[in-house]
């Protein structure tokens, strides 16, 4: 195959191996970190009142589109009621229906929310609002209000900047004086504000929200002023004018009507309550990509059972070991035993520890070599000699298991759990390259796979890169073309500097 042909097939896992990386990391908002926790804040109302004789109705409204935040789950808190939720006017509407109730009674509303900036806040284009029904002397002044921030302002935003500066002059002008004589109020200053904006054609209603951060016991709902420019929704602050929304600010329900209605019901309370927590990150990506109906979950490592979780949490690990195993060949020139047995020894290492299993897998081998040395002079066949050196292998394990214990060693214990094969199989390749090609090739071999072993349990043991991993898995494509490149490499290896330096010399 030619080279270019092998560049664009490493291009191509690159490409989608980077691609659904960037999709789950940027847009389900998996992390690239473990044990990285998001703020999340549960906004909690506790609606208070005393029952009638009769069926009781409440009717609250509740968060529909809030922008920079996300829900991550909502509930109602109540007994014996009858809970459904519906859309109105000013967006969603929790309600709840009994019968008949005793006594004083207290129903509960919870949100928890996330921030997420890219949540789609989009809100249907409103149409022009016609204009209001104002009586005179107060029409009158409205159109001369409406006409002089008009000659002094250049689009919605500006408009509604100047005109929140005049009505909010402490030495204001008559016309703005007489439409705000019958103010009493911030909520009605706000709803004179949007009639001001009515009368200029200009679609525009009041926000109320809470300002998240923290612990608050009684948390007072915060009065905003949303304005369409005809592209989008804009926010601003009614009593300085300026563009912007509060910190953080969670909007709860849009518009003049009532927060509460209560029908069979008397003395209502509504109180806030706003805390803050933190939830695992990738616990709210997996809720983010469920709520969205986002099939790649599907295909997540998330969606298997956890004891099969446990086993690809080390399966998917082998594929860097087998890197550095790719690395260290090809460009260092190290020589090992077989092309993989330096990663599965580095396997054997995560049971009992580096240093320990450095220790355990050398006075294995080499005591397991003696023995092999030994069935040479028996002459068996391949098979045999196989199984026997496997007996072996098992009975030194349960010796030094033994005077392990018997010492007080309890890591020595862990060496049952070592693969036998692994080390029986390594035992029969270095005896054989001791007989081809003579001792220092087979030490030199044995040196080089206990090396990469030790190189490769370190990068497999790495706990941010497993974490990446596990989490996005697609990366092995990366590491795919990765490999896929260093098999076309022909060039010099480290260690042949050192073979060829009487040349470079000449």
């Amino acid at each position: 195959m030619k080279h270019r042909y092998v560049f664009v097939l490493a291009f191509l896992l690159t490409a989608v191996g980077m691609s659904l990386f960037t999709y789950k990391w940027r847009v389900l908002g998996f992390p690239l970190v473990d044990n990285q926790e998001t703020p999340v804040w549960t906004v909690e109302s506790a609606i208070r009142f005393d029952s009638g004789p009769g069926s009781i109705k409440v009717n609250l409204l509740i968060p529909t589109l809030t922008p920079g935040f996300r829900v991550l789950n909502e509930n109602p808190v109540s007994r014996d009621y009858g809970f459904s939720l519906n859309y109105g006017s000013s967006g969603r509407e929790a309600q709840w229906a009994v019968r008949r109730a005793d006594g004083p009674q207290t129903i509960y509303y919870r949100i928890s929310v996330y921030e997420d900036p890219s949540a789609d806040q989009s809100d249907t284009t409103p149409p022009f609002p016609p204009p209001p029904v104002i009586n005179e002397p107060f029409k009158t002044a409205a159109e001369v209000l409406v006409a002089d921030v008009r000659e002094q302002s250049a689009d919605t935003a500006s408009f509604t900047t100047e005109l929140l500066h005049r009505m909010n002059d402490r030495s204001p002008d008559p016309n703005v004086e007489l439409l705000l004589s019958e103010v009493s109020n911030h909520t009605e200053f706000v709803e004179a504000v949007t009639t001001m904006l009515a009368a200029a054609r200009i679609p525009a209603r009041m926000v109320h929200g809470f300002s998240l951060g923290g612990r608050q016991r009684s948390a007072e709902p915060l009065i905003w002023l949303e304005v369409h420019d005809g592209d989008q929704w804009r926010y601003f602050n009614p009593d300085t004018g300026a563009e912007n929304l509060p910190e953080r600010f969670f909007v709860w329900w849009r518009g003049n009507e009532p927060l509460i209605s209560v029908e069979g019901g008397s003395n209502v309370e509504v109180d806030f309550s706003v805390q803050q927590n933190h939830v695992d990150a990738a616990a709210i990506a997996k809720t983010h990509a469920s709520q969205d109906d986002m099939r790649i979950l599907d295909f997540a490592m998330y969606s298997l059972p956890i004891q099969t979780q446990a086993v690809y949490s080390v399966l998917l690990m082998i594929p860097i070991g087998a890197l550095i195993m790719v690395i260290m060949r090809n460009f260092v020139g190290i020589d090992a035993f077989g092309t993989f047995m330096p990663v599965l020894i580095a396997l054997a290492f995560r049971e009992t520890k580096l240093l320990w299993g450095v220790i355990l897998f050398t006075l294995l081998v080499a005591l397991g070599l003696s023995i092999r040395f030994l069935l040479d002079k028996l002459r068996l066949l391949l098979v045999p000699r196989l199984s026997s050196v496997l007996i072996v292998v098992v009975l030194l394990m349960l010796m030094i298991s033994l005077m392990s214990h018997k010492l007080g060693l309890d890591t020595g214990l862990s060496v049952a759990l070592f693969p036998m094969v692994i080390v029986a199989m390594t035992i029969e390749r270095m005896s054989i390259v001791w007989e081809e090609r003579g001792a220092v090739d087979a030490l030199r071999a044995a040196f080089g796979s206990l090396i990469v072993a030790v190189l490769a349990y370190i990068g497999m043991g790495i706990s941010w890169l497993e974490h990446l991993i596990i989490t996005f898995p697609e990366l092995l494509l990366v590491v795919l073309a990765i490999v896929i490149l260093t098999g076309r490499y022909t060039g010099y290896r480290l260690l042949e500097l050192t073979r060829f330096k009487a040349l470079a010399s000449q």
